[in-house]
């Protein structure tokens, strides 16, 4: 499993209108389902500036998430993983933070590097 902060790269061209999953490393561990926990490292950025809004990896350790909990963009974007995978989330608004609101993203496509560390239920 990649034990280092990735870098993410610089997309070019239009944000996409629709979720783009890509997967970086395939995981050979358990599975992520709908609906299950997931303990996650991962990377945020703005996809229009490159600027980075958050990163696990900045506070030291993988985060613990029940998928429903989530923005739909990860709910739709994590299942079908595999422990020890890293997959890229291109977001569009409406699957993350919306179009519009109060939501500092709000109106954001965003770009998210995950690696699943773990998997529970």
């Amino acid at each position: 499993m990649a034990l280092q902060k990735p870098e993410i790269d610089f997309i070019d061209g239009p944000a996409p209108d629709d979720l783009v999953s890509t997967d970086l490393v395939v995981g050979d561990g358990a599975e992520a389902t709908e609906g299950a926990r997931v303990l996650v490292h991962y990377v945020g950025v703005d996809f229009e500036s490159g600027e980075e809004f958050d990163a696990s990896w900045n506070r030291g350790e993988p985060i613990e998430f029940p998928l429903r909990g989530l923005i739909q963009g990860w709910q739709d974007g994590i299942p079908g993983m595999r422990v020890g995978g890293r997959r890229q989330l291109v977001i569009p608004p409406r699957l993350a933070y919306g179009e519009s609101g109060s939501h500092r993203l709000a109106g954001r496509t965003l770009v998210f590097v995950i690696d699943l560390v773990d998997v529970q239920g």
